[in-house]
């Protein structure tokens, strides 16, 4: 027969064995400096030899901090995942809360409703990634009270934030591609750039500007049937992709805003028998860990992923732990064009019809 699983000590128990009440065992391990020194730590011991540790829940509660962070995020966790770009962010913030002895949380929307699913989050503050200040619970997250700082998003410009020049990198890959002689581009955009959209939709339309400026000084438009929005992903790469060849179009060159997408984007023009760079030069956006692994290596826009989540998480911490709300903090990270093998001219066959077209 089994023997009897041991009751937990509780704080009761050491109140008894130190002589002392349960608010002087609570202000021994939440606020010592309320007792003597000497009964604090006679306290600590006693609790030590009964095998006595706080429960978190109650000490949480008790400290009114949880110790916990929450990455926000306006898509579902399955859809960001996907995308290699967010495990290196959340990497950089994972690196810095665990410094500081927090955890992490992900939030994504429940059943549909980001601020639901922040009413039910146990956590000391958020960053808020993608936030886009057309979303419609902007105003009750702003409601909730809670420590933010937003990545790649103006929506609630009263708190501290970090971004990446959006523009100036997705200018240097349009100019680079336009040095080589392309004109017949297409995006591939992580959304429609719409006012409103789910996520993402500021630097979906900041990339975008970053292109069509590129293209403008060579006296090329890039038109709306040649921009496709999907998810950024590889999966969502190779959708878009064979879309745009199962309706006709054949670009000499594919400016992807996501790596992934890029990826993805080459796997369908492999399958296509479509030679990358021979036939399309193909350019991402991020410098993922992947993207100098693939083949060919991937021509891409580089940002400081991890240094990003990084930034984030230490400016959230300042505000969760001085609450200095006074002035926020917005810094921005600049971006470079990495020149791989994915990209070249524009192949003698097409330059006759570029010339043409344009």
């Amino acid at each position: 027969m089994a023997e009897p699983r041991a009751q937990r000590p509780r704080i009761a128990d050491v109140a008894r064995e130190a002589g002392v009440s349960k608010t002087a065992v609570s202000f021994a391990f939440n606020s010592p400096e309320r007792l003597a020194p000497d009964t604090a730590s006679r306290i600590r011991n006693v609790a030590e030899q009964l095998g006595y540790t706080p429960h978190p829940v109650a000490r949480m509660l008790t400290q009114r901090q949880t110790m916990t962070l929450g990455v926000l995020t306006p898509q579902a966790l399955s859809v960001i995942f996907s995308n290699p770009f967010f495990g290196a962010f959340s990497e950089g913030v994972a690196v810095i809360a665990e410094e500081h002895g927090y955890g992490l949380h992900f939030i994504s929307p429940l059943h549909g409703s980001l601020a639901q699913a922040m009413s039910r989050a146990t956590i000391d503050g958020v960053v808020a990634v993608g936030l886009s200040a057309g979303h419609p619970e902007v105003e009750e997250i702003r409601r909730a009270g809670l420590p933010i700082v937003l990545v790649d998003s103006t929506a609630l410009p009263e708190y501290a934030s970090v971004d990446i020049d959006d523009v100036g990198g997705a200018r240097a890959a349009g100019e680079y591609i336009a040095s080589l002689g392309h004109r017949d581009v297409l995006v591939l955009g992580v959304e429609a750039p719409a006012p409103g959209g789910p996520g993402q939709a500021e630097v979906t339309t900041r990339r975008l500007r970053g292109y069509r400026d590129a293209f403008a000084r060579v006296g090329v438009e890039i038109p709306g049937e040649r921009m496709l929005a999907g998810p950024a992903s590889i999966a969502g790469g190779v959708a878009l992709m064979n879309r745009a060849w199962e309706d006709g179009l054949r670009p000499t060159a594919v400016l992807a805003m996501s790596d992934a997408m890029a990826i993805g984007a080459m796997h369908a023009l492999r399958d296509l028998r479509v030679d990358v760079p021979g036939d399309v030069s193909v350019v991402g956006f991020d410098d993922i860990d992947l993207a100098p692994h693939v083949d060919p290596p991937l021509t891409t826009v580089h940002q400081p992923i991890r240094r990003k989540g990084e930034e984030a998480a230490r400016l959230l911490l300042t505000v969760v732990e001085r609450r200095d709300l006074a002035k926020p903090e917005h810094r921005r990270l600049e971006t470079r064009l990495i020149v791989r093998a994915s990209t070249g001219p524009v192949p003698n066959h097409r330059k006759e019809v570029a010339g043409d077209r344009h």
